[in-house]
């Protein structure tokens, strides 16, 4: 069993307070995704479960077992850098048999593991070639490799996809779940990407920092977010904040319907559009705060009616911005 529970962690540096009591727990075969700005603490939480970075305060627990004072490498996890951390001199092979030549097991033993383990990540072709032959996306790979020959109770992944181009970060995102998927074990990934985390995830976390703003599901993240940061954090257009007098009203760029004066109804100036594929964006001020809509590419921008059911709008707490129920 490897469920993961953090229990009132704190972590500073110097006079810096990174997290600022977590409490959280990743249960048994989960995909947990952390998720944030850079500087708001998730890949420190990462490695504290790693033991790479002992926390100021509080425990943490792999299975049943406190491993507060357990070394890394009896934690029995397995860590995926977002350098891909590869031996140059060492060629696939020998990268993916390297933690199991550490732990001296057979050399049929060995031969086996890595043997199975390029065959799940499609690696046979590539056994003898160095690192330096590989792309980005093979090099990725055979970091995945290299964890999964240890067969750990848990994978941990910082970030594991930032240096690959678009079209690669889709291919290898559908990879890693198969992954997770037929290994059965606990996985937590760190990333800054809201499209990773959205569809990823079994269970996403998303942090500002040092605290926990909201943990759930890929659709109650995105549908009831708690808060304004996670309202306008998490998607690929940031939800819109509109400040009243007396609250904070929120609606997503992709809720807004054109012309129909039905719910929530504005006639914006465009400031400028782009066109995305089948898509327009359309850039515009409203009461005073910058917004987004998304419609069809082929939406006349000249005398525009935008509206947006009353059931798509969000309202938050001016003082708190906090959702209002």
């Amino acid at each position: 069993m490897a469920k993961i529970k953090f229990e009132n962690i704190s972590k500073s540096f110097g006079n810096k307070e990174i997290l600022k009591n977590i409490n959280l727990e990743i249960e048994d075969k989960e995909f947990c995704v952390l998720v944030g700005a850079s500087g708001c603490g998730k890949s420190t939480l990462l490695r504290i479960i790693a033991g790479l970075e002992q926390q100021t305060s509080g425990n943490v627990f792999i299975g049943d077992a406190c491993v507060n004072n357990v070394s890394p490498k009896d934690r029995d996890v397995a860590f995926v850098f977002q350098s891909y951390a590869l031996y140059p001199h060492l060629n696939v092979y020998d990268n993916i048999a390297f933690p199991l030549k550490i732990k001296g097991e057979s050399k049929e033993e060995i031969n086996k593991k890595v043997l199975e383990a390029s065959s799940v990540l499609g690696l046979d072709e590539l056994l003898k070639r160095k690192p330096k032959e590989l792309s980005g996306g093979q090099r990725q790979r055979v970091a995945l490799g290299r964890a999964i020959v240890r067969k750990p109770k848990v994978f941990l992944m910082d970030e594991p996809l930032s240096n690959l181009d678009a079209k690669l970060r889709v291919s290898m995102r559908s990879e890693i779940k198969k992954l997770h998927e037929k290994l059965q074990t606990t996985f937590v990934y760190v990333t800054h990407d809201q499209t990773e985390a959205l569809t990823m995830g079994d269970k996403i976390v998303v942090l500002n920092d040092g605290i926990i703003q909201q943990q759930g599901s890929a659709k109650e993240i995105f549908k009831t977010p708690k808060n304004v940061f996670v309202a306008t954090f998490m998607g690929n257009l940031p939800m819109n904040i509109i400040e009243r007098d007396d609250k904070i009203m929120g609606f997503r760029p992709e809720d807004v319907v054109v012309n129909k004066e039905d719910g929530f109804s504005f006639r914006p100036v465009v400031d400028f559009f782009e066109i995305l594929g089948a898509d327009k964006i359309l850039y515009f001020n409203l009461d005073g705060s910058k917004c987004l809509a998304k419609v069809n590419a082929d939406t006349n921008t000249k005398d525009l009616t935008l509206s947006v059911p009353y059931d798509k709008l969000y309202n938050f707490d001016k003082k708190t911005k906090n959702i209002i129920e």
